[in-house]
């Protein structure tokens, strides 16, 4: 066991197995390519946990129906549910998701990230945090923060 860990033992879910997407013939390449709940799941859901060894889909962080899209109004909302109450990683999971969106969605998308309502002690904070561009900038301009986004975001080969 490590020490130091806010939840030293998460419970660890099975993974939903894959979709497999049927490829469009594009006859239009300026068309605009419309997305799916579940293409932005299949984008997030194995961004790694800051302090296990599990991804976000395996500890119930996100889950399919966390993602509220909106191709009309090019919307997407990203609902988390950290794994305890006072987690510190709360805010770290939720850049996570929003860089790995804002690197994945075409530039037309608004982003929102926010903590479930009722399951984190300063949600209101987090979700201020995470959805004020100044201060997600400002967060990714600490190099620590930085190299710990990119670990969450690496791929992992299982």
């Amino acid at each position: 066991m490590v020490v130091g860990l806010i939840n030293a033992n998460p419970v660890v879910y099975e993974k939903k197995e894959r979709r497999v997407r049927s490829v469009q013939t594009v006859t239009d390449e300026y068309a605009e390519e419309l997305i799916d709940q579940l293409e932005i799941f299949d984008h997030i859901r194995d961004i790694k946990d800051p302090e296990h060894p599990y991804s976000l889909e395996e500890l119930k962080v996100v889950t399919e129906d966390s993602v509220e899209l909106n191709n009309k109004q090019n919307h997407v909302r990203v609902i988390f549910t950290p794994t305890v109450e006072h987690c510190s990683m709360a805010t770290v999971i939720g850049l996570c998701i929003r860089v790995k969106l804002l690197r994945s969605l075409p530039s037309r998308y608004k982003v929102d990230i926010k903590v479930a309502p009722g399951t984190h002690a300063t949600e209101a904070a987090v979700n201020k945090q995470l959805n004020d561009k100044e201060r997600v900038a400002a967060a990714l301009e600490n190099p620590n923060l930085l190299e710990m986004v990119e670990e969450c975001l690496s791929p992992t080969f299982d």
